[in-house]
């Protein structure tokens, strides 16, 4: 594995974003923007109903309408599919399990014509039970979604450490606490796009997704073709969060397409397809911990029911991941957590911004202020007296290294200590929190670089540009590691037929994976121009040495320019690799969870309206741990990101279902944060070290916000509130209720 690269130049400066104008004047092509010649538009036929066997779909009426191309039914009966389990159809074979799972899908030369066909298509169903909660969908009796999963539990993670019913029994104290989290939706401005063009055996997919390589996976896996005759070309994406990270709209797109005679197929989501898509997991999270008095933790014990929907998706490895990130911060000897993904008859459920971590860190947090308040502690001083430091034992028996949970805490509450005085009929409250989070345990990068004889040098990377800033930073990584001025760079994004293999753009793992992943082909490279120079330069290649663009011997340099010049070289380019391979044991957890554990906190000052219930951010800080910063005013647009993202889930984001159907499929029935609730002041950080490593920092502040806002409302009024969002209702009703 390549040494963590610490080197200078233009990583620490900040650079604007290499399409920062573009974005700026409309000018990035998005998918949603994409047009192809002889583009036809698809539309996606969707169940009506939670539940039921599909009897007939009859689209004779719809296939004699002028413009139609192509019709998908089950008729066309292709493989199942997934990410972990393979539980779903292209579009429904002989039961739909949710209300607004795909059924058919319609190919046509505009949308007025996709339209009218869709109307004519006939269904017919049989309705069957259906179950919404996921602790019903677990009973014996519940209906069944799908067969081998009798119990409808598709992933049971788990995490034992230490003897727990002894630690039980030496605690003085024991808190037993339920919270809820419900569905969201990642509500990205760009909604799920995606384009399918078949030529003869050769599938081309241009599409906003977060994983190409898992996207071609599945869809070679789909038609029967080889990976090598999928290709998948990804834009930069309009927003992810979590909600593009696998496979969405792809295989619909693309079997239309092959139905079309070579014409490509265009599938855009609208706004009320989002919310049938993918979701946030809603999670039911119970929290046992034992305290002695002096503060000491003697157990923890956590049951986490995550409600997966109707296909399992991504989170059955989702699940496994919650068991660690459940834990928290804390030296804990005694630990036992179940971390259990169930079937329902709802969306899918998938990444939301802070996986797991948003619904796990509101609980464990929520309660460390219960505890504190209740056993006489200073909240801050409880924290810090437990708080994992280096050299401890986690609850996965790992050794915690590099851990800066304690220096964050401490930055965003330093000024903290004074509280204000309230305008009449509001009062004031004060509260913080403080993370953690696994990335990705076992995942690979790889990039490329081509350095050309006119002296540009060429990242070739599949890390998808999100809006994040992520070419811009491996483009100040190549140039740093290559000593080579910003101007010489370029950077090439994901297609999976000229870039190479990345796992994902998720889980906030892309600069450092692929971030070291070029620093290794920038060592490869260096060391062929070497090669190449040495004959040049009449000296033996160990001893020249790379500085400033140039390779020098102990009398004289020459350019890499120039290198391949003489040499008659047009261009050189090398592969640098990064790969962990890590994990916890299934039946006990024990291992090692993550290369490193992501760290954030936030501290949040409150202003809430005793008449209406409302909540007001007076003010919001919050510190991530980057180890070494690449770009501080990305880094800072991220941090600050973190924190008004929060503000949705936190106090107002929560999908609500009737009978299963989406009650509030819009962004006028579903609030999203706006301008008006943006904190008066924000504060963030990205906290560095003298010889950090550099890591993601996309989602460390965010899942804080949430139990920071409800420790201060406790503060303020002295109601606690265990159930998301914090509504107004819901202050107001607990402000009543303590009356």
């Amino acid at each position: 594995m390549p040494r963590p690269y610490k080197g200078k130049m233009s990583i620490g400066e900040s650079i604007p974003m290499l399409d920062s104008i573009a974005r700026v004047t409309g000018a990035v092509e998005y998918v949603v923007n994409l047009k192809l010649p002889q583009m036809l538009v698809g539309k996606i036929i969707r169940a009506s109903v939670s539940h039921a066997r599909v009897l007939n779909v009859d689209a004779t009426r719809a296939e004699n309408i002028a413009g139609v191309r192509a019709i998908l039914t089950r008729a066309d009966a292709l493989p199942m599919y997934g990410i972990a389990i393979p539980d779903q159809s292209v579009v429904a074979n002989a039961r739909v399990r949710f209300v607004g799972d795909p059924v058919a899908a319609i190919a046509a030369e505009d949308w007025d014509v996709a339209e009218d066909a869709a109307s004519r298509v006939e269904i017919a169903y049989e309705e069957l039970p259906a179950v919404f909660d996921a602790h019903d969908a677990m009973q014996a009796g519940a209906p069944i979604l799908h067969e081998k999963f009798s119990n409808n539990i598709f992933r049971h993670g788990k995490l034992r450490h230490g003897d727990i019913e002894k630690g039980f029994a030496d605690a003085d104290e024991i808190f037993e606490n339920t919270f809820t989290s419900p569905a969201a939706q990642q509500a990205s401005l760009e909604p799920h796009a995606s384009i399918a063009q078949w030529d003869g055996n050769k599938l081309t997919v241009w599409t906003g997704a977060q994983a190409p390589f898992a996207v071609r996976r599945a869809l070679a896996q789909i038609f029967g073709i080889a990976e090598e005759n999928v290709r998948v070309i990804v834009p930069p994406l309009g927003g992810g969060y979590g909600g593009k990270g696998q496979v969405r709209v792809e295989p619909i797109a693309a079997a239309l397409a092959r139905k079309t005679n070579g014409r490509p197929v265009k599938i855009v989501l609208s706004r009320a397809e989002e919310f049938v898509t993918v979701t946030k997991h809603a999670a039911t999270l119970v929290y046992k911990t034992g305290v002695k008095r002096d503060g000491t933790f003697t157990a923890r014990q956590i049951e986490i029911i995550w409600n997966g929907g109707a296909y399992a998706d991504v989170s059955p490895n989702l699940v496994q991941a919650a068991v660690a990130r459940a834990v928290g911060p804390y030296r804990i000897e005694n630990v036992w957590v179940d971390s259990i993904g169930v079937y329902t008859n709802l969306p899918p459920a998938g990444a939301y911004r802070g996986a797991m971590s948003s619904q796990t860190t509101w609980a464990y947090e929520s309660q460390m202020d219960l505890i504190a308040r209740r056993m006489g502690w200073d909240a801050f001083d409880f924290r810090m007296k437990n708080i994992l430091r280096d050299g401890d034992t986690f609850a996965t028996g790992e050794k915690m290294r590099d851990v800066h949970f304690a220096e964050c805490l401490e930055k965003v509450t330093q000024d903290f200590r004074v509280r204000r005085d309230a305008p009449p009929g509001r009062l004031y409250g004060r509260g913080f929190a403080v993370m953690m989070k696994s990335t990705t345990p076992a995942s690979k990068s790889l990039a490329r670089l081509k350095f050309s004889a006119d002296g540009t040098l060429t990242v070739y990377t599949s890390t998808v540009e999100l809006g994040q800033g992520a070419h811009t930073a491996m483009a100040q990584i190549a140039a740093s590691a290559m000593q080579l001025p910003m101007r010489a760079l370029r950077v090439i994004g994901p297609d999976t037929a000229h870039t190479p293999f990345d796992s994902t753009t998720s889980a906030s793992r892309s600069t450092n994976m692929m971030g070291n992943a070029i620093i290794a082909a920038a060592e490869n490279l260096k060391s062929k121009l070497r090669a190449l120079a040495a004959p040049i330069l009449e000296t033996d290649v160990n001893e020249l040495r790379v500085e400033g663009g140039k390779i020098f011997s102990k009398s004289e340099s020459i350019s890499f320019t120039e290198i391949l010049q003489r040499q008659a070289i047009e261009s050189i380019d090398a592969l640098g690799e990064f790969e962990t391979k890590l994990g916890l044991d299934p039946e006990t957890g024990q291992g090692i969870a993550t290369p490193h554990w992501h760290q954030g906190a936030a501290a949040v000052q409150i202003e809430v309206n005793m008449e209406t219930g409302q909540i007001n951010i007076v003010r919001c800080v919050g510190a991530a741990w980057a180890g070494r910063v690449v770009n501080p005013n990305l880094a800072q647009l991220q941090n600050d990101g973190n924190v008004i993202f929060a503000l949705g889930p936190a106090l107002m984001e929560e999908i609500i279902f009737d009978n299963g159907q989406v009650y509030n499929p819009n962004l006028s029935d579903y609030s999203i944060p706006s301008f008006r609730d943006i904190p008066r002041e924000i504060a963030t950080a990205a906290l560095e070290g003298a010889d950090g490593e550099m890591h993601g920092i996309g989602e460390m502040i965010l899942p804080c916000v949430a139990p920071a806002i409800a420790n201060a409302l406790e503060d303020a009024v002295g109601v606690r509130i265990t159930d998301l969002p914090l509504t107004p209702e819901r202050v107001l009703r607990a402000i009543k209720n303590k009356e």
